[in-house]
């Protein structure tokens, strides 16, 4: 990608290569900002087949598959490359066309794929068989050498997990435990859930417990707070002034995760290349308005204001 970017000008292409570093971080847990900073890469750089290549992945996480074809087909036209052909098929199952993907699946471009992208084509297979309710063939599409060996590869922990979900769609229960515990044993990363299916599967629940009276090394430490916990509306006394039920540092983190509840998302905003040197941060306050006398313009209006 870095190398493929050298054919713009340099100050683009560390604009553009600012962009799609931020597109990497924040595909898995924020794709939708992830989508927004592919669409500007690819507003400033749609040429170069790396981009045409993120902004199809990007839009594939957040389901615009027809999107995610078009980018896709056009990074394949620039570079030749076959690694693509399993998640185009799979856009085409994502559109409800499944049976243009067992197409693809048929084409010479498969035999072309390295041993990950085959195991990939072969999972897009079975999909497509559960998409038309072909169950049966489904199971039979992933018994393959790869599933039946005992070495784990990167594809080792997804392969058994999509086969025990489909030996589980087939009502084969205890089969499909076995499977999603192997899958769970070669899920070093956590890229699947096997381990919640096995606890479903097991009957088994988790819940929210409060933590109370417990003691580390002989520190009392504070019970938790669970969201169950927090009063639904506030009570106040006599007085006028609201009861709190939670004081000193338990408190503040409850108010502090609601003020960012309710905060609205930031959209993404074009990543600059100058903008990666960070400036120096004070703590000094800003210095008030004063008039011709020295007293403050604004004293009037409080304290907070100023500061």
């Amino acid at each position: 990608m870095r190398q493929e970017l050298m054919s713009l000008p340099k100050g683009l292409a560390e604009e553009v290569a600012c962009n799609l570093v931020m597109v990497a971080r924040l595909i898995d847990e924020e794709p939708e900002q992830a989508y927004a900073y592919s669409r500007i890469a690819l507003r400033l750089a749609s040429r170069v087949a790396a981009v045409r290549e993120a902004a199809g992945f990007a839009a594939y996480a957040t389901q615009k598959y027809s999107e995610a074809l078009a980018e896709f087909r056009a990074a394949r036209r620039m570079t030749g490359s076959v690694e693509l052909w399993p998640v185009m098929a799979d856009c085409e199952r994502g559109l409800g066309r499944p049976e243009r993907a067992l197409t693809m699946a048929g084409e010479p471009e498969v035999q072309k794929l390295d041993k990950p992208g085959q195991v990939e084509m072969r999972l897009v297979v079975a999909g497509a068989r559960r998409d038309m309710g072909q169950l049966d063939a489904a199971i039979v599409t992933l018994q393959s050498p790869e599933l039946a060996s005992n070495s784990v590869q990167p594809w080792t922990a997804r392969l058994r997990y999509a086969y025990a979900d489909a030996l589980l769609a087939a009502t084969r229960e205890d089969e499909a435990r076995e499977w999603f515990a192997k899958a769970l044993e070669a899920d070093k990363d956590g890229t699947t859930d096997a381990s919640d299916r096995l606890a479903e599967l097991d009957g088994v629940d988790f819940v929210d417990a409060m933590v109370e009276d417990d003691e580390v090394d002989g520190d009392a430490v504070a019970p938790r707070v669970v969201a169950e916990d927090l009063p639904e509306d506030p009570e106040f006394d006599d007085e006028g002034e609201e009861e709190d039920e939670f004081e000193g540092d338990d408190a503040d983190l409850v108010r502090a995760a609601d003020e960012t509840a309710d905060a609205e998302p930031a959209k993404a905003e074009p990543v600059k290349a100058e903008s990666v040197t960070a400036e120096p941060v004070t703590d000094e306050p800003a210095p008030a308005d004063t008039d011709d006398k020295g007293t403050d313009k604004d004293k009037d209006k409080g304290t907070d204001q100023g500061a």
